[in-house]
């Protein structure tokens, strides 16, 4: 008997024609026009080989701060988020019993916040004169720990990454709540009556139970915190001076200034990024789900 695909072959060529129209050619495109000097100041463009990719990782530029101040955010954030997320999705899975669905409700609101909205708010917030932050720290007698917190440089970025982490906490949270929901709860009344306390449970069941879904946390939590730009364009800009500048501000401002040749060229590194980060991180996830 003749085995039939649930698909006819012309979809999927057409599947894949699509793909590679859209998305395998512009990249390719891309990888190419790097290694040119395609700008909007000139009708010609001129192979220049690694000249951008020089310009990029040359000491003298500040490219390499701007891929440092991405790998810092995505570090933080991934952190933050996860052991913030799962502290909530354990305490909405266990202890809070009364009005759980209206907690998680206003945790998760921050999510669909639109992003231009938290950061007018934020900047508000965060303000050094008026804002509700450091009023209220002034209010309290704690007038040093008001600080210029989008203003200082040296901790700018810092609460950049704050701010993001409050807004995507509840993301997380949703993840590694359904994934505490699939853990059999005969496991844990096994482990009670062999004597287990509450971090024994967590340390031989929960964690190693959950490992999947932080790993999909931790894949997501990395892959956008590598391409973040909408939180930093629309809090800072990439300010003061380039104290929050990321890759994918800066792909935008060397667009905006005509630069196209160099602007792929970034998007080349922080796509090479993106992969090389994305499979570390999934190997090492892996390799502990295999121990565990």
């Amino acid at each position: 008997m003749k085995s039939h695909s649930p698909y006819p072959l012309y979809f999927v060529l057409a599947a894949l024609a699509l793909y590679v129209t859209f998305f395998i050619i512009p990249s390719l495109s891309g990888i190419a026009y790097s290694f040119t000097d395609w700008s909007s100041y000139s009708d010609e463009v001129e192979f220049i080989g690694l000249d951008n990719y020089r310009t990029i990782l040359s000491p003298d530029e500040n490219y390499l701060s701007f891929i440092g101040n991405t790998l810092l955010f995505t570090f933080w954030t991934i952190i933050i988020k996860t052991v913030f997320g799962l502290a909530l999705a354990l305490l909405l899975n266990e202890g809070v019993r009364r009005f759980v669905n209206g907690y998680r409700v206003l945790i998760y609101l921050p999510v669909i916040l639109p992003t231009l909205v938290v950061a007018l708010i934020f900047r508000s917030i965060l303000d050094p004169a008026a804002g509700l932050l450091n009023s209220f720290l002034r209010g309290i007698g704690l007038d040093a720990l008001a600080l210029p917190w989008l203003i200082d440089p040296t901790i700018a970025l810092y609460s950049v990454i704050g701010v993001d982490s409050w807004k995507g906490i509840g993301y997380i949270m949703v993840i590694l709540l359904a994934g505490l929901q699939t853990i059999p709860k005969d496991l844990y009344e096994a482990a009670a009556i062999d004597g287990a306390g509450a971090w024994a449970k967590f340390r031989h069941i929960t964690l190693p139970m959950l490992m999947p879904a932080l790993m999909i946390v931790t894949v997501l939590n990395v892959l956008y915190g590598l391409r973040v730009f909408d939180i930093v364009y629309a809090l800072t800009n990439g300010g003061p001076g380039y104290a929050t500048e990321v890759l994918s501000t800066e792909i935008f401002k060397a667009f905006s200034k005509g630069q196209f040749g160099l602007g792929t060229a970034i998007s080349s590194i922080l796509f090479l990024i993106l992969v090389v980060t994305g499979y570390l991180v999934i190997r090492v996830m892996e390799r502990q789900t295999d121990r565990e």
